[in-house]
C-alpha cells in the first residue's frame, strides 16, 4: 500500500546535549528516506544546533532574534513542509526504528484519521529515580489510553498537513515557551469534528533528565496552571479519553487538595485529627494507584516503586495547588489579552488562527483568494 509523504518537523533551541541522538533515530528509520522529509527548526539558537542539524536533515529553518517556543517553530516549518503528513518529534526524543513507518500505516490503513500520537518507551535514558519516574509515568498513562483520543501529544505526534492549516495550527500567541499548546491543539481538532487516535506502539525514548525543581515548575507552571485556566476558559473535556483529567484523576487530585489544608486545619482547632485525616487520604490515593505501582515493581522492583511513593504524592499534590492558582489566574484576568499584532490582522480580515505575525507572501501564500490582501 502507498504510504503518505511525512514531513518530519524537530523544534529545537540550544539543544546539543540531545539533538544527534534524536537525529540519528530518525535517520535510522526502517522507512524508506524517500518517503519522509527530515526538517530542524532552530528557534534562536546561539549554540551549534543548526550546524550538527545540517549533517541530517534535508531542510534546516533558523529564526532569528529572540526564542519565540516550540508552538511557534512548528507553526513556521509547517509553512515550508512538502509532506502530506506533519510528524512532530521533540529534540530530546529518539524514535524507535518503526515509529514512522508505523505513523504513515496508520494514515495509510484509515482515510479518516486526522492525527495520530504514541508515548514514551519503558526505557527512559536519564538516570535517577526522579527521571525514571517522570517518564514511566508518562509511559504508563499514553498505554492505559491507547485508542481513539480527545487531545495530542507533540512530543511524537502527526496530523495531516491539510487538518493542521484548517484548525489554525498551534496557538504561539499564548503558548511562547513549552507548555500545553499540543493539548490545546489536540482539544480544538476533537471539537472540529476530527478523529485523533493514540496508538501505544509508536514509540520513542526521552532522554530528558528530571530533577525535583523541575518537575515541580513543569507540572505547576508550564503544564497545571495553564491546563486549569484553559478548562475553565472551554469548559471540561468530560470525556473518558481525556487522560490526566478523567474523572478518577480529578476525585484524586480533590483529595490531595484537602490532605495539604489539613495542618492548617489542625493548629486552627489545636489537634492532630486532621493530621490523622491527611494520612488516610494518603492511604486512599495509593490504593487507587495499585495497578500503576504494580507496573513499576515489574519494570524497576519493589524497592524503586516504594521510593516512588512520596513522589506520587507531590505530584497530586501539585495537581491540587494547580488548580487553585488557576483558578485565581482565571478569576482575576480572565481571558488572556493577544498581542497587538493578533487583533490588528484581526482588524484586516485575515481570520486564520493563529494570524501570520505579519504580512507576507509566505504567510499567505495557502489562504483562500478572498481572504488575501494585497501589500
Amino acid at each position: 500500500m502507498s504510504v503518505p509523504l511525512l514531513t518530519v518537523i524537530v523544534p529545537a533551541r540550544n539543544g546539543l546535549s540531545t539533538l544527534r541522538q534524536c537525529l540519528e533515530g530518525l535517520s535510522a528509520s526502517d522507512l524508506p528516506r524517500d518517503r519522509f522529509e527530515l526538517m530542524l527548526v532552530d528557534d534562536a539558537s546561539t549554540d551549534e544546533t543548526s550546524l550538527v542539524a545540517a549533517e541530517y536533515c534535508d531542510t534546516v529553518v533558523r529564526l532569528p532574534g529572540k526564542a519565540h517556543g516550540p508552538a511557534f517553530a512548528r507553526n513556521r516549518g509547517s509553512e515550508v513542509a512538502r509532506g502530506d503528513i506533519l510528524v512532530f518529534v521533540d529534540a530530546d526524543v529518539v524514535v524507535h526504528p518503526d515509529a514512522l513507518r508505523r505513523i504513515a500505516l496508520r494514515f495509510a490503513n484509515e482515510p479518516d484519521l486526522d492525527a495520530v500520537f504514541g508515548s514514551y518507551d519503558d526505557k527512559p535514558a536519564a538516570p535517577g529515580l526522579v527521571s525514571q519516574y517522570r517518564n514511566l509515568l508518562h509511559h504508563y498513562v499514553h498505554q492505559q489510553g491507547v485508542g481513539e483520543a480527545v487531545t495530542f501529544w507533540a512530543g511524537l505526534g502527526a496530523i495531516k498537513r491539510s487538518v493542521f492549516r484548517e484548525v489554525g495550527m498551534f496557538d504561539e500567541w499564548h503558548y511562547n515557551r513549552p507548555q500545553i499548546e499540543d493539548i490545546e491543539l489536540g482539544r480544538r481538532l476533537h471539537r472540529s469534528g476530527h478523529r485523533l487516535a493514540l496508538d501505544g506502539a509508536i514509540q520513542g525514548t526521552h532522554l530528558k533528565q528530571w530533577t525535583f525543581r523541575s518537575t515541580f515548575e513543569a507540572d505547576l507552571r508550564h503544564r497545571g496552571v495553564p491546563w486549569m485556566w484553559l478548562m475553565l476558559q472551554e469548559g471540561d473535556p468530560a470525556d473518558a479519553r481525556a487522560l490526566n483529567v478523567r474523572s478518577r484523576e480529578k476525585v484524586l487530585t480533590a483529595l490531595a487538595g484537602l490532605a495539604l489544608a489539613t495542618p492548617v486545619l489542625a493548629l486552627v482547632v489545636g489537634s492532630a485529627r486532621p493530621l490523622v485525616a491527611a494520612a488516610l487520604v494518603a492511604a486512599v490515593i495509593i490504593l487507587s494507584n495499585v495497578p500503576f505501582y504494580f507496573f513499576l515493581a515489574r519494570a524497576r522492583g519493589p524497592a524503586f516503586m516504594l521510593a516512588v511513593m512520596p513522589l506520587h504524592l507531590g505530584y497530586y499534590a501539585s495537581n491540587a495547588v494547580s488548580v487553585v492558582v488557576g483558578w485565581f489566574v482565571h478569576m482575576l484576568f480572565g481571558e488572556p489579552i493577544p498581542p497587538a499584532a493578533v487583533s490588528a490582522h484581526a482588524q484586516i480580515g485575515i481570520d486564520t488562527w493563529p494570524p501570520p505575525p505579519r504580512r507576507s507572501d509566505q504567510s499567505l501564500w495557502e489562504l483562500p483568494p478572498q481572504r488575501r490582501r494585497s501589500e
